[in-house]
């Protein structure tokens, strides 16, 4: 059975939905959820659907082992960024190589960086008013939104549409085709 721990720092819905999605499946299950916020939503969601979850601080992150010991111990198949805000630190980058994804609520390269997350891309997007948006699921690196793109998925955005709507419209895409892009990636590793 593959393995997935994800990290998420808010409400957690794209959690929930991929530990949903993969309860009772065979080939995958979702292990254990990290956040750097320990008053996250996400951690009360993950206490209802009995996942286990810790919550960790920078420095645990950044500037020990701790988190790299958490993620060795937990012998993850695929770590998914869901939501999370912080840059991912390159040294546990080095020990799973191709094994971090992450969703961002553009279709990257445009509106990613450093500050480019949840209503700030969206405003973006209607600001520059863009024909179309969408969701890009990569690989994580050292950058931020600059790894590998594996999947995207497109939405219209419409001369009416707020940063609001646009924000419903991405949420859409990332329940429909975040799971079956992580389920899809873990069928395909040996």
């Amino acid at each position: 059975m593959k393995r997935i721990v994800i990290f998420a720092s808010g409400s957690g819905t794209n959690a929930e939905n991929l530990i949903k999605f993969f309860h009772n499946r065979e080939n995958a299950s979702v292990i254990q959820v990290l956040t750097n916020n320990p008053h996250a939503k996400v951690l009360d969601r993950c206490k209802t659907l009995g996942v286990s979850a810790l919550s960790f601080n920078k420095i645990a992150l950044t500037k020990t082992n701790d988190v790299l010991n958490i993620l060795k111990a937990s012998k993850p198949d695929l770590i998914v960024l869901a939501g999370f805000l912080w840059k991912f630190p390159e040294f546990i980058l080095d020990e799973f190589p191709n094994k971090v994804i992450n969703v961002h609520p553009a279709l990257l390269p445009k509106f990613g960086g450093k500050g480019m997350y949840g209503m700030y891309v969206h405003e973006a997007v209607v600001a520059n008013k863009e024909p179309e948006t969408g969701i890009t699921i990569h690989y994580v690196n050292e950058h931020y939104d600059e790894g590998a793109i594996i999947f995207q998925a497109k939405c219209n955005v419409t001369s009416s549409d707020s940063a609001e709507n646009v924000a419903a419209k991405i949420h859409e895409l990332e329940m429909e085709h975040f799971p079956k892009v992580v389920d899809d990636l873990l069928n395909s590793k040996n």
